[in-house]
């Protein structure tokens, strides 16, 4: 009670004792965060701590790229503080239960909102979350596509986590999901930039030079075929359907377009990819030559 009148929620302290003696509430009271609507009666506070109704809080799953971010994300809002969340998420035999390990976490994570209480534990949050990946899977024939494709679950995720930090532009997202699938297949390296900003830790990154991608990592898609370990960030799910329905091309090769348009141009062979990679460098230097120009006093 000495919350409620410190924050001024109630204005008589003694009515609402009387109130919450005669309702036996104060032996009752469930620890938590409560919320307190405005214009609550006495009566309506009383019954919420009796009743135990706590508040519910926001989880919500954007991009998160890093163990790191996910568990100072849970601590902002819940009672885990980071060094605890991230003792348990960085521990296989803690993740063990939820049929995943430190590399493959994310795989049962989806992009949405989730309500938890205050005081949640990280294994009912992660529970909750491995549920509702769970379903996911369940919905649309993914897991069917999935086969069908090649792939498992796990793997299509991690291919939409690299194409969403290659593209936002959805037209093109199709085709370069169509490059991956091709290389993969072929075993051609994917040679994807984003892989080699998250070995390094760098996601400021704005471009990949060749000293960069020698970098020592087996998420260095340049050094190693095949996907790397895990994903690198939490994808859309449209992401993941993109990969799951990528058409059928020849695809091996993609550039961005010499016009800075966002989007790209793409090859089947080296010569066409060569010529196109040509144009974007030339122009790349026009434009970073003005650049410095215009800097120059």
């Amino acid at each position: 009670m000495t919350v409620l009148k410190e924050a001024n929620i109630i204005s008589s302290p003694a009515a609402f004792s009387f109130l919450g003696s005669r309702l036996d509430i104060w032996g009752k009271i469930r620890p938590g965060k409560y919320e307190v609507k405005k214009g609550a009666s006495l009566l309506d506070i009383a019954r919420m701590l009796k009743n135990g109704r706590l508040a519910e809080f926001k989880l919500v799953i954007n991009r998160i790229r890093t163990r790191e971010d996910l568990a100072k994300l849970i601590s902002k809002n819940f009672k885990p503080d980071s060094v605890s969340v991230m003792n348990f998420i960085s521990s296989n035999d803690s993740l063990q239960k939820f049929d995943v390990d430190t590399t493959s976490l994310f795989t049962m994570i989806i992009q949405d909102t989730y309500f938890f209480y205050w005081n949640t534990s990280i294994n009912r949050i992660l529970q909750k979350l491995k549920d509702a990946g769970d379903a996911f899977w369940q919905k649309n024939e993914r897991l069917q596509k999935a086969k069908e494709a090649g792939f498992t679950p796990g793997e299509i995720y991690t291919i939409a986590s690299i194409l969403d930090e290659e593209s936002n532009i959805d037209s093109d997202k199709y085709k370069i999901a169509s490059v991956y699938i091709n290389r993969l297949n072929t075993g051609i390296p994917l040679q994807a930039d984003p892989t080699i900003r998250y070995a390094m830790k760098n996601f400021t990154m704005n471009r990949v030079y060749f000293k960069h991608l020698q970098y020592p990592s087996p998420y260095n898609t340049y050094r190693n075929k095949g996907l790397p370990p895990g994903p690198i960030c939490t994808p859309l799910p449209k992401t993941i359907d993109i990969v799951l329905n990528a058409p059928k091309t020849e695809y091996l090769y993609f550039v961005a377009k010499s016009d800075f348009s966002g989007y790209h141009q793409f090859s089947s062979t080296y010569e066409e990819h060569d010529r196109y990679a040509k144009e974007y460098q030339k122009a790349l230097d026009a434009y970073m030559a003005r650049k410095q120009q215009k800097s120059q006093p």
